[in-house]
């Protein structure tokens, strides 16, 4: 094997020719190869070159705010057809990144699809197998019965998944894709090309990207941090032969997450203090938080997703329960406290990493306790939508890893808050509802079926409801609220509240008042 070829990030994005498939490997908020995607976008705005690729981020699609990540080649004629895990996000005041406007406009085909399907779908085409066969997605917005995954006009005239009937069952099938070039990222490459991980703050799924590509005859561009003399790397921390690796682009700048340089503790190296992470701030959303981790119980393997539910380990570390539960992201890190904000997804103190394809079988296959996650929409049956924002529906995160996780998840809970914009305050242990929301969460029929309630309720799934206000439990009767919080009126603040149909439980329950404290709070 001879020597891999380093170079600069101008000379890395020369080697992308017009139509190519590239597979990008990056996550929301850290591990995106962001020198070698700005050069390809300076490079179109130079040269018109390259035109028309298709790009695959499994995960997600880079940063989460800011011209960075997909923004710096969402530019049309560049991209032609995009496929991603999830999207770029940030606060609504800030000017939506590119890639919405062009799906929005209808400039790229684009599609959402689960993260690990696409993992799956990458293997797939490394041992030239025509592609995944699975029940992940089944009556979600994936499976073709409902949208397949596309994300815009020019994506739903071009039929991407199917569904086929197998071994007297139905399946959705995913195609394999064939990548062209892969675009990873690493800390460390050495002169041969061996990529080793120790300040990444997770493996992500690079190696399936890198095979994928390698065994259909592409080429693999390698962006880190350093590289070093060949044989310096001790063997067992490669994660990433150079065998795999045709190119090494060193880029010394790169963070290790969205808003942070370095912290060793985010990638193994040291262990933090548990003093020194913040605890989560008296409020609603606390009451929502708290209630949850009272449905914890001790030695549980627990998925968390973004939202209120990531400040669930912030009560156990309070509650000096650190430890009961091992917590798992999708991105690969096993036990820690996981992280918050645009560091979400990384986990200081972890006990292990896995690499997130690896991960994802783990949740396809159901083998964890819960899930807890987070929720945009909740309808009458129980569907839940957190892919697609109602009154804006091309400025959507999408689905990340969420189908994979909830598909099979034995029990899962749903945070987050009855409506959207109420105004609330905490007082005398009770809740007071001062304004009510914009916007009601609860409707008749979810505007995006990102988990499916009917197939919950025929799979035997456990699923629960936390609001601020009340709890709600998918039953065969149908949504049923089983506790409410103090203060709460059932009939005016719930039932007139809801557009989805609700049913008051028969043996109805406070909220344990311990949740509420004084303030006045704005959702």
């Amino acid at each position: 094997m001879s020597a891999v070829h380093t170079i600069c990030a101008e000379e890395a994005a020369a080697l992308i020719p017009d139509g190519a498939i590239v597979t990008i490997s990056s996550a929301s908020g850290l591990g995106c190869p962001d020198a070698v995607l700005a050069a390809i976008g300076k490079r179109f705005d130079d040269e018109n070159h390259p035109q028309a690729i298709t790009t695959i981020h499994p995960i997600a699609a880079g940063d989460m705010y800011g011209i960075k990540g997909i923004d710096h080649i969402a530019k049309p004629g560049l991209l032609a057809k995009v496929i991603a895990g999830s999207y770029p996000s940030g606060p609504s005041s800030m000017t939506p990144p590119a890639i919405w406007q062009m799906i929005g406009n209808n400039e790229v085909a684009a599609w959402n699809l689960p993260s690990g399907i696409l993992f799956d779908m990458h293997r797939e085409a490394a041992a030239h197998r025509p592609g995944v066969l699975t029940q992940t997605g089944m009556d979600t917005f994936v499976d073709p019965l409902l949208q397949g995954g596309a994300m815009n006009e020019k994506a739903a005239s071009q039929p991407f998944v199917k569904r086929v009937e197998f071994a007297d069952d139905n399946w959705l099938f995913f195609p394999a894709i064939a990548p062209q070039v892969a675009i990873i990222r690493a800390t460390t490459a050495d002169e041969r090309g061996n990529l080793s991980y120790e300040h990444e703050g997770a493996y992500l799924g690079p190696m399936e990207q890198a095979l994928a590509t390698r065994n259909s005859g592409g080429i693999v561009i390698a962006q880190v941090k350093r590289q070093v003399a060949a044989g310096s790397l001790n063997p067992k921390s490669v994660r990433i032969p150079g065998v795999l690796v045709d190119y090494v682009v060193v880029a010394p700048e790169q963070m290790q997450t969205t808003q942070t340089v370095y912290e060793p503790a985010i990638s193994g190296e040291i262990v933090r203090p548990l003093q020194s992470f913040s605890l989560m701030e008296q409020g609603p959303a606390r009451i929502i938080a708290q209630r949850v981790t009272d449905a914890l119980s001790k030695g549980d393997a627990v998925n968390i997703g973004f939202g209120i539910s990531a400040n669930v380990p912030r009560i156990l570390l309070e509650q000096e329960r650190h430890g009961d539960v091992t917590w798992l992201l999708e991105h690969g890190a096993v036990g820690g406290v996981p992280l918050l904000d645009f560091q979400f997804g990384c986990a200081s103190n972890a006990e292990a990493f896995m690499p997130s394809p690896q991960q994802f079988t783990y949740f396809q296959g159901g083998g964890f306790d819960l899930s807890l996650m987070s929720f945009l929409q909740i309808g009458s049956d129980g569907s839940v939508n957190v892919s697609q924002l109602p009154s804006r529906p091309h400025v959507t995160a999408g689905c990340g890893g969420f189908i994979d996780i909830t598909s099979s998840a034995k029990r899962i809970i749903f945070s987050g808050f009855f409506n959207a914009g109420a105004q609330l305050a905490l007082e005398d242990g009770r809740l007071r509802i001062l304004k009510e929301g914009k916007a009601k969460k609860l409707v008749q029929e979810v505007a995006h079926v990102t988990f499916s309630g009917k197939r919950a309720m025929a799979l035997g799934q456990q699923v629960l409801y936390v609001t601020e206000r009340c709890v709600i439990e998918l039953t065969e009767r149908g949504l049923v609220v089983t506790e409410v919080a103090p203060g709460i009126d059932p009939e005016r603040d719930i039932l007139a509240q809801s557009d989805a149909v609700l049913h008051l439980s028969d043996n109805l329950k406070l909220m344990h008042e311990s949740y509420f404290s004084q303030g006045e709070h704005h959702e």
